[in-house]
């Protein structure tokens, strides 16, 4: 069985045209309603349960980070961790095979499950062992393995692992483009099912201690960044109002005036524009982290200033004509709360955006 493995992996690496994009949901494989083979409930190397329900207490991540067989063992190497299981996640077929995984027909990545005891690990300790496993700036592959399914990938189960990740990524991407490395290309997105992997792919590297392992990272430490607080990340979201009277109640109304008015404060006498402090800058009305103190610039228009959001997630871009102009108006995706536009004038090596905000619209977290 093992033999037949690798003769199917080397089959999925050289003999299939590679695709650059993700299939669409409606022209992926149409999948099954169970599994086609048996799913062993045991972990080889742990001992412990490799399926649900588990323990009280333990919580689950899901990444994915090319080749299922060396990312499994990076896991269920790591003190704190339970648990571990490869298989596939992020696409569109129910209970796919592998063979239908490496035909890139079926949406999913290779992906990993790791169950870990946050009261010995916690979930931006596996984000930076994560991100220092690989290179998360290859697109559609992972070294030598070329395809969607080997894409870089975290897959989020509660609000609080989506924002560790984004803030963490965002991190990490400042990096690496410090260090001369490109952009990252990791995916972040709800988890789906998770679909287990056949038996033989279960634990590969210890039941094939020489087998194939392709990660290999960057060499670039991978910072933990300041929202990501551990337990006290929840805390930093504020609950949304029902209504525009509660909006009134619980913001000034100079915040009241820019962020549910779309108003703008005064330029160079606001809060955070010479600001120069590390830290997370949180939308002041739901507390939605929106950018990075490390892409914060001094552009001299009089309002803080950014080349890029902590995440493409964490603001919705609006067209705005008031005023007789054309612009891109900014608001936070959590709470739609106007937070000021963005302009193509910013440092071209930063990718020329501005991100003019009003200060009033932010709260500064501090590393």
């Amino acid at each position: 069985m093992l033999a037949d493995a690798g003769h199917t992996w080397e089959k999925c690496m050289f003999f299939k045209r590679h695709t650059s994009s993700v299939i669409a949901p409606e022209d992926a494989l149409p999948g099954r309603a169970q599994p086609s083979y048996a799913i062993p409930s045991t972990h080889a190397v742990l001992g412990t349960p490799i399926q649900p329900p588990f323990p009280d207490g333990l919580q689950t991540a899901v990444f994915a980070l090319g080749c299922f067989w060396g990312a499994e063992r990076l896991f269920w190497q790591t003190e704190g961790v339970y648990a571990t299981a490869a298989g596939y996640s992020g696409g569109s077929t129910p209970n796919p095979t592998y063979k239908e995984v490496c035909s890139e027909k079926t949406g999913h990545a290779e992906a990993v499950l790791a169950v870990f005891d946050p009261d010995k690990i916690s979930y931006e300790a596996l984000l930076r062992i994560f991100f220092e496993a690989h290179d998360p700036t290859q697109g559609m592959r992972q070294g030598y393995d070329i395809g969607s399914n080997y894409r870089s990938a975290i897959y989020y189960s509660t609000e609080s692992q989506r924002l560790l990740a984004e803030a963490t990524r965002a991190a990490y991407n400042a990096e690496l483009r410090q260090a001369g490395r490109g952009e990252i290309t990791t995916e972040i997105a709800p988890l789906g099912p998770f679909y287990y992997a056949e038996e033989y792919h279960q634990q590969y590297l210890h039941k094939v201690p020489n087998g194939y392992c392709g990660l290999a990272g960057t060499g670039v430490t991978c910072p933990v960044p300041a929202v990501a607080g551990g337990s006290d990340l929840d805390l930093k979201l504020k609950p949304l109002p029902a209504s525009d009277e509660q909006w009134r109640q619980i913001l000034t109304p100079e915040q009241y005036d820019v962020l549910r008015r779309a108003g703008t404060e005064r330029p160079f006498l606001n809060k955070y524009v010479d600001a120069d402090e590390d830290g997370t800058y949180h939308c002041a009305a739901c507390g939605n982290p929106l950018f990075d103190s490390g892409t914060k610039y001094h552009s001299g228009c009089g309002w803080p200033s950014f080349t890029e959001t902590i995440s493409p997630d964490a603001v919705e871009l609006h067209e705005d004509r008031s005023f007789g102009m054309v612009r891109t108006e900014v608001r936070c995706a959590r709470c739609h709360s106007h937070l000021g536009h963005v302009f193509d004038d910013g440092p071209i090596e930063a990718g020329g955006q501005r991100y003019c905000m009003n200060s009033v619209a932010l709260d500064l977290d501090e590393s």
